[in-house]
């Protein structure tokens, strides 16, 4: 990969997940949605090392940086799919992008949140042990929705 395609990759990531970050912002602003809580997953990022899936997160040892560590984990990970959209979908969709792979990614990334990071922190597969598992599932593929369009846009605006 050539330094252009890599800034442009990781700017893609950013921009999509900032906008998954304003469209959550927005929910709470206007409806009362609960904004989302990076904290927690930052201690199952320290936990790592230790072992993935936990009972209760909470009840693991805490860790003093834990919230800026699920902060800096969260645009990782946003960054990493930005990469991940443009290996997949090749240098010429900067030049041209389109929605569709950048949606398909969106959803795939789903996939990360159901069956590794929901199950990891205790909350089941696909939040499955959560008191309102449909209404996390719905927000769930709304927000990854929207970090498609935050994908498309930022390449968008970047080309």
């Amino acid at each position: 990969m050539t330094f252009d395609i890599v800034w442009r990759s990781v700017a893609i990531g950013v921009g999509a997940t900032l906008l998954m970050d304003i469209w959550a912002f927005l929910l709470y602003k206007m409806f009362g949605q609960a904004r989302p809580n990076w904290t927690p997953v930052g201690r199952w990022v320290w936990h790592l090392r230790e072992k993935v899936f936990h009972d209760d997160i909470g009840d693991a040892t805490p860790y003093v940086h834990e919230s800026a560590l699920g902060w800096a984990f969260h645009y990782f990970v946003g960054i990493v799919y930005g990469i991940i959209l443009v290996v997949v979908a090749g240098a010429g969709w900067l030049v041209a992008p389109t929605f569709l792979p950048a949606f398909i990614l969106g959803m795939v990334t789903v996939g990360a949140g159901w069956f590794l990071l929901a199950p990891g922190m205790g909350a089941g597969w696909a939040a499955s042990k959560r008191p309102n598992p449909m209404k996390v599932r719905a927000l769930n593929l709304v927000s990854h929705t929207v970090f498609a369009f935050g994908l498309y846009g930022t390449a968008l605006l970047i080309r």
